[in-house]
């Protein structure tokens, strides 16, 4: 089993920045992708933007220029830094990996609980 716990959610400003994180712990043998996602009231889930085991990133064309994705290999962790916040930037972000478990060796999916990001005007 593996556990996702994301922090850095909150409520900012508009025009201002917040960092998020996402910790991965549990039987893990390698993280391939790492993204964050993102899912406002009455909306569809979608995707931030994502990172693979090698560092491409991949990034919605709403947050391109405003978001940076990173992750720390050793800590099994994933960031997202984003800048220049607007109210629509709120939602829920989560956090998803794709995991290669130690135990089986098979592929796995996993998403985290979910951090709010409110954007005042």
């Amino acid at each position: 089993q593996v556990h996702l716990v994301e922090s850095g959610g909150g409520l900012v400003q508009f025009g201002g920045s917040l960092r998020l994180s996402c910790a991965a712990s549990g039987s893990i043998f390698s993280i391939n992708d790492m993204g964050w996602y993102r899912q406002a009231p009455g909306k569809q889930r979608e995707l931030v933007a994502s990172i693979t085991s090698g560092g491409n990133t991949n990034y919605a064309d709403s947050v391109k220029g405003r978001a940076t994705i990173s992750r720390d290999s050793a800590k099994n962790t994933v960031y997202l830094q984003m800048n220049s916040l607007k109210p629509e930037d709120t939602a829920v972000y989560y956090c998803k990996t794709i995991v290669r478990a130690k135990d089986t060796g098979f592929l796995y999916q996993y998403w985290g609980q979910g951090t709010q990001v409110t954007v005042s005007s």
